[in-house]
């Protein structure tokens, strides 16, 4: 009787579960951006008020620390921490993104002289991004000292996010794949044959 490849040995289970395991992650990586996009495009951002502008921010934020603590839990536990990594990396950088995307168009809505100029959601996320990759051509520019101090909040937590939940995660993996050794070494010790002389 032969062992099953998908649940033993080592080309089993780096090569045929693999492939469905990175198929699936790519899936829910799509599907998890796809819906933050549209909730993103649907909700009636510039329609909102002040306080829940704010609300929205502080919620957004706590929620994206808590998803990240949720996120680096269950790489260290994965059986694939690195795979698990980038699906971490592909939906918390966009819920990121979309999150300030969002207070920029409820911000331009209430008060529209906190930009250069009216903000639309495409626009929102645009200067979102060239934010967060430090591009800044400059036709999108915060006026107000409101606008501003938000446009600042977002580079400083871009900082957090390229460098310290980077890093946190890249950790989660190397502490997973540590995790996965120690099991994968504890159970080749358990089936070793027990020598010497009984004392």
């Amino acid at each position: 009787m032969t062992a099953d490849p998908d649940t033993t040995g080592r080309a089993g289970a780096e090569t045929r579960p693999s492939y469905r395991r990175m198929a699936w992650t790519a899936v829910r990586v799509v599907g998890s951006i796809a819906v933050l996009v549209t909730l993103y495009y649907v909700l009636p951002l510039d329609h909102s008020s002040t306080a829940a502008a704010v609300t929205m921010l502080l919620i957004g934020l706590a929620g994206f620390v808590a998803l990240v603590v949720v996120q680096v839990r269950a790489i260290v536990r994965s059986p694939h921490p690195a795979l698990r990594a980038l699906e971490s990396l592909s939906t918390s950088v966009p819920f990121f993104l979309l999150l300030f995307a969002a207070s920029y168009v409820v911000m331009a809505a209430l008060s529209p002289n906190s930009f250069g100029r009216p903000l639309s959601h495409t626009d929102g996320l645009y200067f979102t991004v060239t934010v967060f990759s430090t591009v800044g051509f400059g036709d999108i520019t915060p006026k107000t000292e409101t606008a501003r101090l938000v446009v600042t909040m977002q580079m400083l937590a871009d900082l957090v996010v390229l460098g310290l939940a980077v890093k946190v995660i890249l950790g989660a993996v190397r502490r997973g794949r540590q995790h996965r050794a120690a099991e994968s070494d504890g159970a080749a010790g358990g089936n070793e044959p027990v020598s010497g002389d009984a004392k």
